[in-house]
């Protein structure tokens, strides 16, 4: 994920921006770093860039990106689909290209509307003083925004930081909602700022009725949103979902006893329709996984191709049935010859007690589970880290490799203690998830911090070797 970020000032005062934030930012962009200022001249005004580069396509392209007619870019996305991306072109070139194209609101709102991916951006066209920015239809890019009406300067950004003092609560996530347009030439001359929101359309219909509350949960203080005023809107990406649920095989059945019987899953094995249903689903999984796991650099400029021993996709593994899926998808896709890294977490437990067991008599161990000592008394050991992903994780591996046993699986053990989490969690993560401060968004986050970052260890040949996931792409 790139780190992207845009103040715009209205006022002649020079705003300093959160060097915390700052740092935040380069991590997400370790390939290349680099700010840009444009300034309207009648209006006045300042739009301050800076965007940080994780190199995923094509050629590494620097952003912002700034085409010839000035217009800027920072983009935080993939184009897997809508748009004509070749494997050896960069979708933020490509993106900019086609904007600088549009010659009408209506025309960017379409290009938006047809790529197929996650994202979030800022656009500043300089033809009419615009300045665009917005997320996907399922929001998932971050993009914060936060006003500070005493230099009347409005942030965007896709990392912020926490803070403990009366600023803390400022952060808000911009609304998945649809695209926003800042008309800079009015914003200047009112002194405030007003943003009008684009929604997206489901069936011939906007959502700005149903959006309007969280929007207006959600504006900046000082800032106003205007719903829609132009009448234009962005085409969903996603079709309406089930708004039904459909009925039991057996009805009667069904509410007498409310857990399903061999019969009617069996009867549900034979149904050719829902044969057809899972089918389909499979189907649309397997598509949505090759996008992911074929729209891979084929190598960072300027540096070798990796060996074969090196992954290039990670998946986040817990042994469940959602990553079971994922991985067995995934070889699908990516060939026999390259490695797959399983990224999998465990938080150390309370270290437990020995418990000791009966001692029996010499010669009557044959037969004795794994994990017990036999030196006079007995006592079952385990590893602090066996948690329960730990434990599916090691029996989801096993089903891997029967599955393709040609194929390298890198199980990759992460093991986290309580200190190191205690740390991480305060100098990073809780700066990467804020403004969500939930315990599942602490949990979920941690989890994720700590398996993209993919350091721990392997075991062949029953040694255990330290291990750094070389993966670009995790999922």
């Amino acid at each position: 994920m790139c780190g992207i970020f845009c103040l715009l000032s209205l006022s002649p005062t020079q705003f300093e921006w959160d060097k915390t934030v700052h740092e935040h930012l380069k991590r997400r962009g370790p390939n290349l770093s680099q700010d840009l200022t444009v300034r309207g001249t009648n209006p006045s005004y300042r739009c301050f860039f800076s965007a940080h580069v994780l190199h995923m396509r094509g050629i590494l392209t620097p952003q912002p990106f700034q085409d010839n007619a000035g217009n800027v870019l920072v983009w935080n996305g993939e184009i897997f689909g809508g748009l004509p991306v070749m494997p050896e072109d960069n979708d933020t070139a490509v993106l900019s290209q086609r904007l600088s194209s549009c010659n009408s609101p209506s025309e960017i709102l379409s290009l938006l509307s047809a790529v197929r991916g996650p994202w979030g951006f800022v656009y500043y066209q300089k033809a009419g003083d615009y300045l665009w920015f917005g997320r996907d239809f399922l929001g998932r890019r971050s993009l914060l925004w936060k006003f500070d009406a005493a230099v009347n300067a409005l942030t965007l950004t896709s990392v912020a930081a926490q803070s403990s003092g009366p600023d803390q609560s400022a952060w808000q996530e911009v609304p998945a909602v649809g695209v926003y347009r800042i008309d800079l030439k009015a914003v200047t001359g009112a002194g405030s700022v007003t943003f009008e929101l684009h929604p997206w359309a489901r069936g011939g219909s906007d959502l700005a009725s149903s959006c309007s509350e969280t929007i207006l949960e959600s504006v900046p203080s000082g800032c106003t949103a205007v719903m829609n005023p132009s009448g234009l809107v962005l085409t969903s990406p996603v079709c309406p979902l089930n708004t039904s649920i459909p009925k039991p095989l057996n009805e009667k059945e069904s509410l007498s006893n409310s857990h399903p019987c061999a019969k009617e899953l069996e009867q549900m094995l034979a149904s050719e329709e829902k044969t057809d249903e899972v089918n389909r689903l499979i189907d649309v999984l397997s598509e949505a996984v090759r996008r992911r796991v074929q729209s891979l650099p084929f190598r960072v400029q300027d540096s070798p191709p990796p060996p074969n021993d090196r992954a290039s996709v990670a998946i986040l593994f817990s042994g469940g049935i959602d990553s079971m899926v994922l991985a067995a998808l995934a070889d699908r896709h990516i060939p026999a010859h390259q490695p797959i890294d399983l990224l999998n977490v465990a938080f150390k437990l309370q270290v437990p007690k020995k418990q000791k067991v009966p001692a029996k008599k010499p010669g009557k161990h044959k037969n004795k589970p794994a994990g017990f000592k036999t030196d006079g008394a007995d006592y079952q050991t385990s590893s602090p880290f066996d948690v329960p992903d730990r434990i599916t994780g090691k029996a989801g591996l096993k089903e891997l490799q029967d599955l393709n046993p040609e194929r390298r699986w890198h199980f990759v053990e992460i093991n986290v203690t309580k200190e190191e989490l205690q740390t991480i969690r305060q100098e990073r993560i809780c700066h990467l998830v804020h403004p969500l401060d939930t315990v599942l968004d602490d949990s979920i986050g941690c989890a994720v911090w700590f398996a993209a970052r993919g350091t721990g260890f392997i075991t062949q040949d029953r040694d255990q070797r330290a291990f750094t996931s070389s993966a670009r792409v995790s999922f």
